[in-house]
């Protein structure tokens, strides 16, 4: 199994880019925490990159103090997420396309 800081490091990069998916399509942030980032920095892309870095903070943390099992447990919650994203995003775009 790959390491797990580096599973969440790109589990955090796929977040981010099916984040800025979504945004691309008009969809409002859901997590309050990055919606008040992005609004409190001059361009929202600065605060959605605020917030991953200090993820990558905490996940780096988890590491250093071998919190393993606890970034495992966050690693698959992120996969979920994405996946998630991915699907709502495909189903987004058919739905889209049938409207047109």
């Amino acid at each position: 199994m790959a390491h797990p800081l580096l599973q969440y490091g790109y589990l955090q990069v796929l977040d981010l880019l099916t984040t800025l998916a979504f945004l691309l399509h008009g969809v409002q942030e859901g997590n309050p925490v990055v919606r008040v980032a992005m609004a409190l920095l001059p361009h929202p892309i600065w605060g959605l990159v605020a917030v991953k870095v200090a993820a990558l903070a905490l996940g780096i943390y988890c590491w250093w103090n071998a919190k393993f099992r606890l970034l495992d447990r966050v690693n698959l919650m992120f996969a979920i997420l994405i996946a998630w994203n991915l699907v709502a995003l495909i189903l987004g775009s058919v739905f889209h396309h049938r409207l047109a």
